[in-house]
Formats: structure tokens, C-alpha cells, sequence
């Protein structure tokens, strides 16, 4: 499933569901698709995920000489930065004091 998230004054942002899911709950949320947030509450569910993304955000990791050549085959794409889009939509929407929807595609 994929999830889209929807604001007046941003482009959408589209992101897996399972960590569309992840994020919405890290802001304070139900994680039910389809739904939405009201203006007056984007801020505080902005100030709730990025706290929780740093919070959530994983120490580096001493890898066996073999599994760090693993690693680098294919890259980690770490939860803070697929979070990223979604910050950048939730501030434009707290700035325009805009609502802020999803739902599956």
C-alpha cells in the first residue's frame, strides 16, 4: 500500500505505508488511512514526529569487516530521512496554517 499525504500549499508526498503508518503514530496519531489533521493541530503533531525521529534515529554500527562489504551494496535509508518530505510538508502547512490529509492509493 502506498499512502499519500495532502496539504493546500505543499506538493504531495507519497511514502510506503508501513512507515506512513510508523510516522503518523510517532505524531500522536491512529495511523488510520484515510484521515486527517486539523490546522490548529498541525504544529504540535510537526513538534511530536521530529522529536521522535531523533529519538528514533539508530547509533552507528561496528560491522564484521565482511558484513560492512554487504553494507555497502545497498545503502540504508534511515527512518529520520524518509521523514524528511514529510517534516518539509507539515512545516509549509503549520506556516500556512493548513490542514494536512492522507490516503491510500
Amino acid at each position: 500500500m502506498l499512502v499519500k499525504f495532502m496539504t493546500r500549499s505543499h506538493a504531495d508526498i507519497i511514502l510506503f505505508g508501513d512507515i506512513a503508518q510508523r510516522l503518523l503514530k510517532m505524531m500522536g496519531h491512529s495511523g488510520t488511512v484515510p484521515s486527517a489533521i486539523q490546522a490548529e493541530d498541525v504544529p504540535a503533531a510537526l513538534e511530536r514526529l521530529k522529536n521522535a525521529v531523533e529519538i528514533d534515529a539508530p547509533a552507528p554500527v561496528d560491522l564484521p569487516k565482511n558484513a560492512q562489504e554487504d553494507e555497502a551494496k545497498e545503502p540504508v535509508v534511515s527512518l529520520k530521512h524518509r521523514a524528511l518530505p514529510l517534516i518539509e510538508l507539515f512545516i509549509t502547512a503549520a506556516r500556512n496554517n493548513s490542514y494536512v490529509m492522507w490516503e491510500k492509493m
